[in-house]
């Protein structure tokens, strides 16, 4: 039985968002999901100094290299699948990295309105 494609918040097929470093629940390279995701990593974000700062103030550092969890760290520019809760709590507190739509998994709009999304899209 051959499974359906997952798809965007465009509609259309869920493009990958990073291949280095690389990112997403799977690490597939693409932010799909699972019910093992609980923290829905369906956001492609591009990150931002200010959001990486955010994120290490709010308890998720993603900039520390972790070696001996093979986690390089993240730098300003590097595209990650965030959680889309981690995502909307940026935007409430105007720090939200821009956002690649066509690699954002269509399961994000559980917990991100549509419009947020848009909001701090990327001309692609």
């Amino acid at each position: 039985m051959q499974m359906d494609p997952s798809l965007n918040v465009l509609g259309t097929t869920l493009e990958p968002c990073s291949r280095a470093p690389l990112t997403g629940f799977f690490r597939d390279g693409h932010c799909n999901t699972c019910d093992e995701d609980t923290g829905q990593h369906t956001v492609c974000a591009v990150m931002t100094a200010e959001f990486l700062a955010f994120s290490k103030y709010v308890g998720n550092d993603l900039s520390t290299p972790r070696p001996e969890l093979g986690f390089a760290g993240l730098q300003p520019g590097d595209q990650w699948c965030l959680c889309a809760t981690r995502f909307l709590q940026a935007h409430d507190e105007g720090c939200a990295p821009r956002v690649r739509l066509a690699a954002t998994h269509q399961n994000a709009l559980e917990v991100v309105p549509r419009e947020v999304l848009e909001s701090h899209a990327l001309e692609e």
